[in-house]
């Protein structure tokens, strides 16, 4: 077989490359949009009810992704009641806590300092891919994410306006969104669910909101039947649920066709840029202490990401060798992939 119209290796992976950065982009682009619109209708706007507003978002998102199923604008899936209780409703739980809890952070802490606590993220889905196998553990890794953590402490001791109770919320969601990102990478991934955005928001956004319920009856549903003071601008609304269902899209579209780890990577650098829109916009106090330890978060995560980097070259360059070698030894025989026609003309 000719190798002149094969693609090599380094053009494999730059093309993988280049691929994997448009979702990044899409992902950072809408995910910085719906931070700053939720940070500024909680906290600004006079609408401090985080539950509420969550649910808001499941309900706009599930109408849509019903809509687009049930029209068959988008296939439909086949999905068996044991999975759907075994994967879906655990990520939907996990779903709404993260949403939940990250919202609330929003009434006590700066956007600014709850991306510095979101460079931890890295750290969670390193433990929790580690726990569920789909991460091999290794000292050189540890090391990073021991860096990593450290930058984040520093970074919390130089922080001026630190509320404990805003810390644990944020902390609390890191945790809750690293085991969720890796539950939806073996959903997706080793259960053999070919799942786009839009179905996976069509199964997953109705759980989350079943889930936020049973908090917002407790918490939000009197105070805020008793808030007199709420004005409510449909406009405001509808277009921050629009943006939150576009992230969540982006969400399930980056970890499908990427992963979880790189996703978090990315969201470093999505941090940086969230910290100086913060100064820019709500005026945020960020200290040296607070940009030196993060600045120390921010170098781990890189160094992380440079050695996958170097992994994953090394994996494509090794499987093109074997590649090359099988051919070399049996030229006369045929892939799989090339046999792939004829038995599909037989049958």
């Amino acid at each position: 077989m000719s190798d002149k119209g094969a693609m090599t290796p380094d053009k494999a992976l730059f093309g993988q490359v280049v691929l994997n950065a448009l979702y990044v982009s899409l992902w950072i682009t809408l995910s910085g949009t719906v931070i700053m619109y939720n940070k500024w209708i909680l906290a600004y706007y006079g609408f401090p009810y985080p539950i509420t507003l969550t649910m808001w978002h499941m309900l706009f998102s599930s109408a849509l992704a019903f809509l687009c199923v049930r029209t068959d604008y988008v296939p439909s899936v086949n999905m068996t009641a044991d999975t759907y209780f075994r994967a879906v409703i655990p990520i939907g739980a996990l779903f709404a806590g993260t949403l939940w809890l990250g919202n609330a952070a929003y009434l006590y802490l700066s956007v600014s300092f709850i991306q510095m606590l979101k460079a931890l993220m890295p750290v969670a889905v390193f433990a929790t891919g580690c726990a569920f196998g789909i991460e091999s553990f290794s000292t050189s890794t540890l090391a990073n994410m021991i860096v990593v953590t450290a930058g984040v402490a520093i970074a919390s001791y130089g922080e001026i306006n630190f509320v404990v109770i805003g810390v644990v919320l944020q902390l609390i969601s890191v945790l809750t969104e690293s085991t969720r990102l890796t539950m939806v990478q073996i959903l997706l991934q080793r259960r053999g669910l070919s799942l786009n955005p839009v179905t996976t928001m069509y199964y997953i956004a109705p759980a989350s909101f079943a889930f936020l319920s049973i908090p917002w009856f407790f918490i939000e549903c009197r105070p805020l039947l008793a808030d007199t003071t709420i004005h409510f601008d449909a406009h405001i609304f509808v277009s921050n649920a629009a943006a939150a269902f576009g992230l969540n899209m982006a969400v399930f579209l980056l970890i499908g066709k990427t992963s979880a780890l790189t996703m978090n990577i990315a969201g470093v650098i999505k941090d940086w840029l969230l910290i100086g829109l913060s100064v820019l916009i709500f005026k945020a106090q960020v200290t040296r202490i607070n940009l030196g330890g993060y600045s120390l978060a921010f170098a781990g995560v890189c160094w992380y990401n440079y050695k996958k980097l170097q992994g994953m070259k090394a994996r494509t360059a090794a499987a093109a060798a074997q590649q090359k070698a099988d051919l070399e030894r049996h030229p006369g025989e045929m892939t799989n992939g090339e046999k792939a026609p004829l038995m599909g003309r037989s049958a």
